[in-house]
């Protein structure tokens, strides 16, 4: 299994908003991200950072797998929507939506 930790803010008037959406979470986006290879997925919030912690199965390349994801037109819809409340952090790489963190420690 492999772990990722990746963050990105908020719109300060999309808080509510998004959380609401993420309390009804479309069943073909998790379906979608269960198919991709994703085992496990929580977000975190504080303040706008969101922090995204996923689990993934072994041979999983983000942007490959990410990428036929999005191919389902219902998952699009859904990341559309999201991306409409999210904006990248200042330590983002060039065009990186969600910013990858370096992982320091592991306790497993």
């Amino acid at each position: 299994m492999r772990r990722y930790g990746l963050t990105l803010n908020l719109k300060p008037e999309t808080l509510e908003v998004y959380k609401e959406h993420h309390r009804r979470v479309w069943p073909e986006v998790e379906a979608g991200l269960k198919r991709i290879g994703i085992r496990e997925m929580t977000i975190f919030l504080i303040g706008q950072r969101l922090f995204m912690y996923a689990v993934t199965e072994e041979g999983f390349t983000w942007d490959t797998d990410f990428a036929s994801y999005l191919e389902d037109p219902r998952c699009a819809a859904w990341q559309k929507l999201m991306d409409g409340f999210q904006e990248p952090v200042p330590e983002a790489r060039p065009g990186e939506w969600w910013a990858r963190m370096e992982e320091v420690y592991h306790l497993g």
